[in-house]
């Protein structure tokens, strides 16, 4: 009776210790005598002691922090881009058996990726196509981490810093960009304005009348201003017969 009290208490002991509770987003990859014997899911799981081992595994979203990476763009640009990967482990079986440890390979991966991809495209791609380069980092880095069952489900570009020469040099060529097409806006209004004054020249010729009330009215336009001396332009074509009659006299 005083040997079984122990060995119940040693039984208890192991039983207690050998359970494991896994949560809803959880698996457990289970290794019996050092090889592999399945996945478990959620739910009260023994693990008998020396026997049998197992690696826990979370099935929910990382959201991993790409820190800065000095890229040199294509067309030799110096700048620090950094970046945010979203992933997640959807086969645990090769999360364990085939990297060492998924989270950290993934990281890695991220910045090498992320200098790769950033250095095949120019400046001004980099700052207006952020979405293009985006999802060409999430399918590179999807590609590379299927073999260890990682999943990148979304790669957002975060900041993309440029020194304080490059920016004074960015900023004057906004500049001149706006003065450009300032200029071709202008350039295209002298060009209407000279379309539409020679269709209204063309319309006048054709009708002498309304060439008359145009003048007509310009007189009446110039004697409602205050000025006491108004000089206007008298048409040939009214004095023409005066001038024929003086002749002729």
């Amino acid at each position: 009776m005083n040997f079984s009290l122990p060995i119940v208490v040693v039984l208890l002991l192991v039983l207690v210790s050998s359970i494991r509770i896994l949560k809803e987003y959880e698996r457990g990859v289970m290794f019996t005598l050092g090889r592999f014997t399945g996945v478990k899911g959620p739910g009260v799981r023994l693990v008998l002691p020396v026997v049998q081992q197992m690696k826990t595994l979370e099935l929910r979203t990382v959201v991993l922090n790409v820190p800065k990476q000095d890229v040199i763009s294509r067309d030799n640009v110096s700048v620090k881009v950094s970046a945010v990967v979203y992933f997640r482990v959807v086969d645990p079986e090769k999360a364990i058996l085939q990297v060492v440890n998924p989270y950290e390979a993934t990281s890695q991966l991220a910045q090498t990726t992320l200098r790769s991809v950033a250095g095949q495209h120019e400046m001004d791609e980099l700052l207006s196509q952020r979405d293009r380069l985006n999802a060409a980092i999430q399918q590179v880095l999807d590609q590379n981490t299927a073999a260890w069952g990682v999943k990148v489900t979304n790669v957002e570009i975060k900041d993309i810093d440029l020194d304080e020469t490059m920016i004074r040099a960015m900023a004057r060529q906004a500049e001149a960009e706006r003065a450009r097409r300032a200029k071709v806006i202008h350039a295209e209004g002298e060009k209407q304005a000279a379309l539409a004054l020679a269709e209204a020249a063309q319309t006048l010729s054709n009708q002498p009348a309304s060439l008359q009330l145009r003048y007509l009215q310009t007189l009446a336009d110039i004697s409602n201003e205050k000025s006491s001396t108004i000089v206007f332009p008298l048409p040939l074509d009214l004095i023409a017969p005066l001038l024929h009659r003086k002749t002729v006299d």
